[in-house]
């Protein structure tokens, strides 16, 4: 993939982001922004209670389309790097409203996966506790099934990784390197150790997704598994701090395809093991089970730690390229000026790291509303899932019409610059607008639970609606130039120096 030039090296004035990172971080930071083990962890439970045992099947079919998604990426990439990516290609090639709200969907979705995933990494904390005889703590129960106390712990995690994200690019992704080799390393054990010994039969029709036959089962499980994949992407948020910009999508490739493979493995590994109901009735708390189901005291507890990590790299990966698309969103005046803040001496986007963070605490806060933590965090990956396919949809749709002239091309360029893309685009928007429409039509009456679909279809459908009251402020308020011409700021706006210390 030919590299796009680098910019020119600093003048001196002010304050920039650093080009510091190659492949290996790209792979890192996509990696643990998809997070496997996270996803294996709390998605197995999920998934299987929608589709049954037909969560292979999924997977691998949702890869397809994502896969599609990851070339459009990579061509846009390629053609314009810039750290607000989707926003800034959609706003180019569609305009500036599906620009906006592909920004501001991704922005919330990623917000909304710190706020609950800080409850998952306080739940395995309290897990820790439990099991080493610490049950309660000043009179407060510390259960780990419980939505508020699971929040609590998780907040202080999150706090911390805050904080690291803030105080330098190149120890966070090294950081997030280092735990992903350990709970890789658990996790392919464990998972191993299920295939060999579990007493389910191994059965091709796991792999059958016409074994599904409701539809709305079927769609909904589509979306959750395209909620598996989600996160390899934020590679491409880093490709003004990438050493090459080609790097970027070398990174990002290379954790989807580890991905699939992981996520195959571990689903028919769960399965083995474990029936139907033992996956149901575990939900986010199938992989500690699952260790204890293979193992003794203490490497029973080796999967609740390799989840804990997970968690937290999946966390510190989020926020990395939540702060870096609010930064491409204010310098464009779609944005407040807060979120464009330099620190002088990390050279990262740290006011808009702790504003996000501020964020994530009042979601995460708000979500207690829903006492069980599983129910809360079926509610969370549905919505997510939504508005994943949103945004993956819209950034595909743009990379259709940028590259429309490859028609002209040949068959191959036609194919892989506009054919692919536009199906996977129509695939996933297609998803997403029928799983919308069963939301709406299931339930007849509103309540906070995942089985209610009114709720259900009202958490993205809150997170669009105020995504363009949000454009319609920077257009009428800000007088943000994006709305004008569709164009983000360059890349090469700021000055972005190589970090000549790096290894």
């Amino acid at each position: 993939m030919s590299s796009v030039p680098l910019p020119p090296a600093s003048d001196g004035q002010g304050p920039v982001l650093r080009r510091s990172l190659g492949v290996v971080d790209g792979v890192a930071i996509a990696a643990s922004s998809t997070a496997a083990t996270t996803s294996i962890a709390i998605g197995m439970g999920t998934i299987a209670s929608v589709v049954g045992l037909q969560a292979p099947a999924l997977l691998l079919l949702a890869f397809l389309p994502v896969l599609g998604i990851a070339t459009a990426y990579a061509r846009l990439n390629r053609s314009e790097p810039n750290c607000g990516n989707g926003y800034v290609w959609v706003g180019k090639s569609l305009g500036p409203w599906p620009g906006f709200l592909t920004g501001w969907v991704t922005l919330v979705g990623s917000i909304i996966f710190c706020a609950y995933t800080s409850a998952v990494m306080g739940s395995v904390v309290l897990i820790l506790a439990n099991r080493s005889g610490l049950h309660s703590l000043a009179g407060v129960t510390l259960d780990p099934t419980s939505t508020g106390a699971s929040t609590a712990v998780g907040l202080i995690v999150l706090l911390a990784l805050a904080f690291l994200t803030v105080t330098g690019m190149r120890a966070a992704t090294r950081f997030q390197f280092a735990l992903l080799v350990f709970e890789y390393a658990v996790l392919l054990v464990f998972c191993g150790w299920a295939m060999v010994t579990g007493e389910q039969s191994f059965s091709l029709s796991w792999f059958n997704p016409f074994a599904i036959s409701d539809g709305t089962a079927f769609a909904q499980g589509m979306v959750l598994a395209v909620f598996f994949f989600w996160g390899w992407d934020a590679a491409f948020s880093v490709t003004e701090e990438t050493r090459s910009p080609g790097d970027s999508a070398r990174g990002g490739f290379i954790a989807l395809f580890a991905m699939l493979g992981l996520f195959l493995f571990a689903s028919v590994a769960f399965q083995r093991e474990m029936s139907l109901t033992e996956l149901i009735q575990n939900g986010p708390q199938a992989l500690p089970y699952l260790g204890g189901k293979l193992a003794a005291e203490p490497w029973a507890t080796l999967p609740l730690i390799a989840l804990m990590f997970s968690a937290v790299a999946s966390v510190q990966a989020t926020l990395i390229p939540t702060a870096r698309g609010l930064l491409a969103m204010g310098r464009d005046r779609t944005m407040g000026p807060v979120w464009t803040r330099i620190h002088p001496r990390y050279g990262t986007p740290a006011a808009g790291t702790v504003v996000v963070l501020a964020i994530a605490t009042v979601i995460a806060l708000l979500a207690v509303a829903i006492p069980k933590l599983s129910d809360m965090l079926l509610a969370a990956v549905n919505a997510i899932g939504l508005i994943v396919a949103l945004y993956y949809g819209l950034t595909a749709l743009a990379c259709v019409v940028r590259f429309r002239s490859a028609l002209r091309a040949g068959p191959r360029e036609a194919l892989l610059a506009v054919g692919v893309p536009a199906a996977s685009s129509l695939v996933l928007l297609g998803l997403g607008g029928y799983l919308g429409y069963s939301y709406l039509t299931m339930s007849d009456h509103f309540e906070l639970s995942p089985d209610n679909g009114w709720f259900m279809f009202s958490l993205p459908a809150a997170v669009v609606l105020a995504g363009l009251g949000m454009a319609a402020v920077a257009k009428y308020v800000r007088r943000s130039p994006y709305f004008t011409t569709g164009h983000g700021t360059d890349a090469e706006a700021l000055t972005l120096p190589m970090d000549r210390t790096a290894v």
